[in-house]
């Protein structure tokens, strides 16, 4: 019966990280039920997912394409939305328990805003969400009484390691990194490595903007703020370690010393199944790890001095206030730039650190403040380039 499933509302469904949770839900219909579906130029897949998941809802940002899936979609009985705004109302639809967030970058603050307000669980995959407003995220689910779940692959480790475990026993967090493709590369060696080098990620099929993060080290950067404030853990508790192999996932270093990890193959379904199963697990198909498979683990501390974005995350949620949502919104039109080959790979690190020595600094930012940030700080980079 339907009463017995989980109403499961995507943001960003023809994303990798999208198309791979509908794979999850696919294989367990008898457990989730698609509710709300949501793209931004991809209409022709999200009418594809819509046929064959038959969602109350669903949403296309780019108005543009609302004519051709209204068509299309309307005579089947699924409500077709258009615009940014109305990803902020689908979210509120009283047949969504949960909400998997899986739009890029800031886009993804707004909607999640929304769905912790209508008291929906969050499966958070958009990690930009915190790293811009994690005070003011922390503090909605707390008045709201809602649970953040993490579908990073690392954020998801720490948070199965913490299972039964009190809070307060934490020590150290430590959060594994693959190094991406440019790992052991000097400065020398970066400055004119091209788009398609970075894109190959040795060990994850990720989308583009993701992958070049990876590659830069800003991703290990976005997620070190993420996990400040998923696990309230103060930033010097929170070490990087680099781990080629991505077998290990992440682990947590509690007060007696004892480190607990998880490990697995690199496969983002899995921890995109936890966040939507728990607090449950459910019996599936992926490929097991083998431990002969990978009989050698190796374990390097990153250079932020090559792989300076590290140390602008790092920087940017020391000083706090509205300097995270500085360093995300110049590192969004920094990668862009890259991907469109108008600037070099080293010319990001530098566009992030002008932006946010240029861009004025708020202490305490509202939501209000975050949005006009965002907007400036992109005005900013794009005059820079």
């Amino acid at each position: 019966m339907y009463m017995n499933k989980k109403g499961v509302a995507i943001l960003g469904s023809t994303g990798s990280i999208g198309t791979q949770a509908l794979e999850v839900v696919f294989e367990h219909q008898n457990l989730f039920d698609v509710r709300v579906l949501t793209a931004n130029n991809n209409y022709s897949l999200l009418i594809e997912q819509a046929k064959t998941f038959k969602p109350n809802s669903v949403v296309i940002t780019n108005e543009i394409h609302y004519e051709t899936v209204n068509n299309t979609l309307s005579p089947l009985g699924i409500k077709v939305y258009a615009g940014k705004s109305s990803l902020c109302d689908v979210v509120s639809e009283e047949s969504v328990d949960v909400v998997l967030t899986a739009l890029v970058g800031f886009s993804g603050l707004q909607p999640t805003i929304s769905a912790i307000k209508a008291k929906k669980t969050i499966a958070l995959a958009n990690k930009e969400t915190l790293v811009v407003a994690g005070g003011l995220i922390s503090q909605l689910c707390e008045e709201n009484s809602v649970s953040l779940l993490p579908v990073d692959s690392e954020h998801s480790a720490i948070f199965q390691c913490l299972v039964g475990e009190s809070p307060n026993s934490i020590e150290k967090l430590y959060l594994t990194a693959s190094g991406g493709p440019f790992r052991g590369f000097s400065r020398s060696q970066l400055e004119n490595v091209s788009k398609k080098s970075a894109l190959k990620h040795p060990n994850w099929k990720m989308g583009a903007k993701i992958t070049i993060d990876s590659a830069s080290l800003m991703n290990k950067g976005l997620e070190l703020i993420e996990a400040r404030w998923l696990f309230d853990v103060a930033v010097e508790n929170i070490e990087v370690v680099v781990h080629p192999q991505s077998i290990i996932h992440s682990g947590v270093q509690f007060e007696d010393g004892s480190i607990i990890a998880q490990i697995g193959i690199p496969d983002m379904k899995l921890p995109i199944q936890y966040a939507l199963a728990y607090p449950g697990r459910i019996k599936n198909n992926f490929k097991r790890f083998n431990f002969f498979d990978y009989p050698n683990f190796s374990f390097e501390k990153p250079d932020e001095k090559v792989f300076r974005n590290l140390f602008l995350a790092k920087k940017a949620i020391y000083k706090g206030g509205n300097m995270p949502c500085v360093l995300n919104a110049a590192n969004e039109i920094a990668v862009d730039a890259f991907l469109k080959e108008k600037i070099g790979f080293l010319n990001m690190s530098d566009l992030i650190e002008n932006c946010m020595e240029k861009i004025t600094f708020v202490k305490n930012p509202t939501l209000e403040d975050y949005l006009y940030c965002d907007s400036e700080t992109r005005k900013l980079a794009k005059k820079l380039i």
